[in-house]
């Protein structure tokens, strides 16, 4: 039987006049809150924890990260059962695409929405299956054994070139008119294992706390509140959420 004991939280920072990040952390959607629960895996069929950080003018980065959670919620929760993991993988491709005109789209409609779109990063399982996904640059660590890895890839300029200075443009999202999104979907079913602690963050964690100083807070027990308040400590420019979880 695998436990998940899951924290949750998303604040504004300290810059930021609002809040363009959203966390979909098992049942409940998360913006400036904190959240807290636990569940047996075996007792459910599927399940989604994911986190999206918006971009665009106005209040537009909310409004697609807030579309595009939902979105993969109810589009995970109506999947038919018994899909192969290839079929999986085809069926996510295909609601990227989806979800990357419903996003333009608004856009076109309002004119305040226009070139919104947002990150997305996440676990899903599906059927006994393990899945992790990427779109952008948000990221998804796991803590075995006392050491921090970054399991997803950072699709930014600053990964492709190396050059810090570009380390705010990214290469890939969902909607901002990126005609050509992508998905890295890799499925982890046999590397899942108890004792192992799963993060999701977006870059406002990253950017104010070096890896180092994230693994030495989970190996403390930070809660998701804990590293935000951290990140806001060390400056806080963005929004900062984060999303954590034991497996027991």
């Amino acid at each position: 039987m695998s436990r998940i004991c899951l924290t949750a939280s998303s604040r504004v920072g300290c810059i930021r006049s609002n809040n363009e990040d959203m966390i979909y952390a098992y049942d409940k959607f998360v913006r400036s809150d904190t959240y807290h629960t636990e569940f047996m895996v075996e007792n459910v069929d599927r399940f989604v924890i994911a986190l999206a950080d918006g971009m665009g003018g106005h209040n537009a980065g909310e409004v697609a990260s807030a579309e595009a959670l939902a979105n993969l919620q109810y589009f995970i929760s109506d999947l038919p059962r018994g899909l192969s993991s290839s079929e999986f993988n085809e069926m996510l491709v295909v609601w990227l695409s989806s979800i990357n005109q419903i996003i333009d789209s608004k856009g076109h409609v309002d004119p305040a929405l226009a070139e919104m779109g947002t990150t997305l990063v996440g676990i899903i399982y599906y059927q006994g299956r393990y899945y992790w996904i990427n779109c952008g640059d948000s990221r998804l660590y796991r803590l075995r054994n006392g050491q921090l890895q970054q399991l997803s890839s950072d699709h930014s300029l600053n990964n492709l070139t190396g050059q810090t200075k570009h380390s705010n443009i990214i290469t890939n999202c969902i909607g901002a008119g990126c005609r050509n999104s992508y998905l890295d979907i890799y499925e982890f079913t046999n590397d899942f294992l108890s004792g192992d602690t799963y993060l999701i963050c977006s870059d406002g964690l990253n950017d104010m706390l070096p890896d180092v100083t994230i693994c030495g807070l989970l190996n403390e027990g930070a809660t998701a509140a804990e590293l935000c308040e951290a990140a806001i400590a060390a400056g806080g420019y963005d929004n900062v959420s984060v999303c954590e979880f034991k497996v027991d």
